[in-house]
């Protein structure tokens, strides 16, 4: 059985450090209401006392789970602040649940809680925004930043030197490379920090206090030589990282979890876990059900044309690929004279005659898809995602492309990143098909409720959002 480890200075001082922040934030919550409540005026009350407790009970919490309270060295501040954000965006509507149940909303006065709800988030932002230009100014005059030290020459090890030495928010300065290998020591990236020597030069180097942080970036491959030198540095003060080259498996939202106490990465996994999943479901019943109201009388007249213009049915149902490879029935609006769901399906052409002169019309302007906000409130489907294909070119192309299926670990959205860059319509190459996947993959990898925004808006005002659409 290991020796139990002693909790050491830097672990402590970061602990310290979670703790400031986290009375801090109390703190802004806090000073945010009271603030409104001057700006109104309105004296103090215990409600106003109860709502705040509540505030800081729910902030820390979600955070919790967020991730907030890590540590964010070396993270950009957009990181940070999407965590923040995504975390009061909880916070709020907890707020307004618990009124509405407690039947307290008309005591609490809206400016105030407009203020509130506005002013906080930025209170806490700007707080992190200070405290990092403050630690700024201190690592640029040499204090409170590390010395790192790189162990291999490949190709992650010059991503980690460059990332350093882009960051002066990181607090870290590399002082240099060491490697045993000559064919990889004749690359040496040396804008970032020199070569100082071998393997056994960096454990002198760690046992002599010369460096605070090693980061290790041998290959998978040299699991051997990476516990050898684990093994080794165990015996200095220096704190010791294995850089893992996980790029080879072309990740998707991999980040690291456990079972238990054993520590795992996922290669393939949705952002939709969690705060985030509970983001994009709320995104999708609060904006769906506003889109909802202001179509439902063009639906109508949509509807009677459909039924006017062509013999048959108003509606169209075809199966589909759901989350996670799950079978649902797609509902859009009839634009062609057939309604095909077999094995197989041929997708639409230009100056297809299967097309009806007023499906041409719905399709050009992606009318056809407004009743699939019904299956948005359902959560079969979301506003934003990868489209979803016929049953039939899913395994068509899940043999042809690799990684095809990931599309599939979110939800199937009405509009997508490669909708709004012109990747819709018929793929009559394979090339086309990969084309869109790789906007589908690049979505699921980045994904931030921003960008959700940002697609809807490309859909209604974009210049591509009709492109190949027929």
């Amino acid at each position: 059985m290991p020796p139990k480890r002693e909790k050491g200075l830097l672990q402590s001082y970061e602990t310290a450090v979670s703790l400031a922040q986290r009375l801090a934030d109390a703190g802004w919550i806090f000073a945010g209401h009271f603030a409104a409540c001057r700006l109104y005026p309105q004296d103090w009350s215990d409600l106003d006392t109860a709502a705040v407790a509540v505030a800081v009970l729910v902030f820390h919490f979600v955070a919790e789970l967020n991730g907030l309270y890590r540590s964010w060295r070396g993270a950009p501040l957009k990181h940070e602040a999407f965590r923040v954000a995504t975390t009061w965006a909880v916070v709020v509507p907890s707020l307004l649940f618990l009124a509405f149940i407690t039947k307290t909303s008309a005591q609490h006065s809206r400016f105030i809680v407009t203020v509130w709800f506005g002013l906080t988030p930025a209170l806490v932002l700007g707080w992190r925004v200070i405290v990092r230009l403050a630690l700024l100014e201190l690592r640029q005059r040499g204090r409170n930043s590390r010395t790192v030290a790189i162990a291999g020459l490949t190709p992650i090890a010059e991503r980690l030197a460059e990332r350093i030495a882009t960051d002066p928010y990181a607090g870290m300065r590399i002082v240099g490379f060491y490697d045993d290998r000559t064919t990889r020591r004749s690359k040496v990236p040396l804008q970032y920090a020199p070569l100082l020597g071998d393997l056994d030069q960096l454990v002198a180097d760690a046992r002599a206090g010369r460096v605070d942080r090693i980061y290790i970036t041998l290959p998978l491959r040299a699991e051997p030589r990476i516990n050898t030198i684990v093994r080794r540095l165990a015996d200095t003060t220096a704190s010791v990282y294995v850089v893992a080259d996980f790029f080879v498996f072309d990740l998707l939202h991999a980040q690291w979890s456990s079972v238990g106490d054993i520590p795992t990465v996922s290669i393939f996994d949705t952002p939709f876990h969690g705060v985030g999943g509970w983001l994009k479901r709320l995104e999708d019943l609060v904006v769906g059900a506003a889109i909802l109201c202001i179509i439902a009388l063009p639906m109508l007249l949509i509807a009677l044309g459909v039924k006017l213009s062509s013999p048959g049915p108003i509606f169209f149902r075809q199966r589909r690929y759901g989350l996670n490879g799950a079978e649902i029935r797609v509902l859009k609006f009839r634009t062609m004279t057939v309604c095909e769901d077999g094995p197989d399906i041929q997708q639409a052409q230009r100056l297809d005659p299967r097309v009806t002169r007023f499906g041409a019309f719905l399709r050009q302007t992606s009318l056809d898809e407004l009743p699939q906000f019904l299956q948005v409130l359902t959560g079969e489907m979301s506003i934003v995602g990868p489209r979803p294909h016929a049953v039939a070119h899913n395994e068509l192309y899940r043999a042809k492309i690799y990684g095809y299926m990931l599309r599939h670990k979110v939800k199937p959205g009405i509009t997508g990143w490669a909708q709004v860059n012109g990747w819709r319509g018929e793929t009559e190459t394979v090339d086309k098909m990969e084309k869109r996947v790789e906007h589908d993959l690049d979505y699921i990898r980045n994904w931030h409720l921003l960008w959700d925004v940002k697609i809807i808006m490309l859909t209604i005002f974009g210049s591509k959002k009709s492109q190949n659409a027929y």
